[in-house]
């Protein structure tokens, strides 16, 4: 309970909006000369295997079978004026380009409203696979801080978060609202091969980002609704020198709610009604970024 940005689920949200760059890409030949995976686990569905450059008798360790491959989905509507002469960048150059198609597809006031677009692909990679720990760094963040400080009341039976904390939310829970999920998993497929060479470079050579964030997805799925007053409790810190941010300090009294992942306690901050709509929506995405079925503790 350490973390008072923008969090939520907003952030997997935003893996896939951070895609609206760039559509499907025209040519293969624009992916990064960075291998972003090995030969037994190519990184995008229809590239060619890349040959193996193991010394003779040398053992390897497989790399682990992929379960959702990122392919494209129908296409209900024609490709965007910017997909048309944008195609991929590299890894290093891809913020200025995403700076400005972002602010041509979402607007230009809302991508600097929310959105830390400096070494934005890996800011991406690095919270998702974050938000599914014990800890997210906030310096590491794709979004600004949301509005306000996070709040308590104080109760005959100790603090509890105050009820009017989730409107720091509602802007974000709104925009995420009118984003076109089909369009974005296009747009998230197209850009793939950036956010796989990131997760590479993070250290997980053998790792596929888009089981991560499905991973991560369900976990926040199988986050519970709570509807009564979430109970907290400000960490004490030894020392001669005092917190000038008291407020990122608190943790939640149920210590099942507290053992939660990152993710999952930045979801229940958020309050019960934002977080029906948050979940809502990361159904919908899940549902357009993989034909698997959704496992029984993300379904209740």
């Amino acid at each position: 309970m350490k973390i008072s940005r923008f969090g939520v689920v907003s952030i997997v949200v935003v893996a896939i909006v951070a895609a609206a760059a760039w559509y499907f890409r025209p040519r293969t030949e624009d992916a990064p000369s960075t291998p972003v995976q090995d030969a037994s686990n190519p990184t995008f569905v229809g590239s060619a295997p890349q040959a193996s450059k193991s010394p003779a008798l040398t053992p390897v360790t497989p790399a682990p079978p992929i379960r959702h491959p990122v392919q494209a989905i129908e296409q209900n509507q024609p490709e965007s004026a910017v997909a048309k002469v944008r195609s991929l960048p590299t890894l290093e150059e891809s913020d200025p380009r995403l700076k400005e198609d972002l602010g041509t597809l979402l607007g230009r006031k809302k991508v600097e409203q929310f959105f830390l677009l400096d070494n934005f692909v890996r800011r991406v990679v690095s919270t998702v696979d974050n938000l599914g720990r014990d800890h997210a760094p906030p310096m590491m963040w794709p979004v600004h801080p949301s509005p306000g400080r996070f709040s308590t009341l104080p109760r005959s039976d100790g603090e509890i978060i105050n009820p009017d904390n989730g409107q720091r939310y509602s802007a974000l829970v709104q925009f995420i609202e009118t984003v076109n999920p089909r369009q974005v998993v296009q747009l998230y497929v197209s850009l793939y091969p950036l956010f796989q060479q990131a997760y590479v470079e993070m250290g997980y050579p053998q790792g596929y980002f888009n089981d991560r964030l499905i991973a991560v997805i369900d976990q926040l799925l199988a986050t519970p609704i709570v509807e009564e007053p979430l109970h907290v409790a400000l960490v004490n810190v030894k020392g001669p020198y005092q917190s000038e941010r008291p407020w990122t300090r608190y943790e939640f009294v149920d210590e099942k709610l507290e053992s939660l992942s990152a993710g999952q306690k930045i979801l229940l901050r958020t309050g019960p009604t934002n977080h029906r709509r948050l979940r809502a929506k990361l159904v919908e995405y899940r549902n357009l970024l993989t034909k698997a079925a959704m496992p029984a503790a993300a379904k209740q």
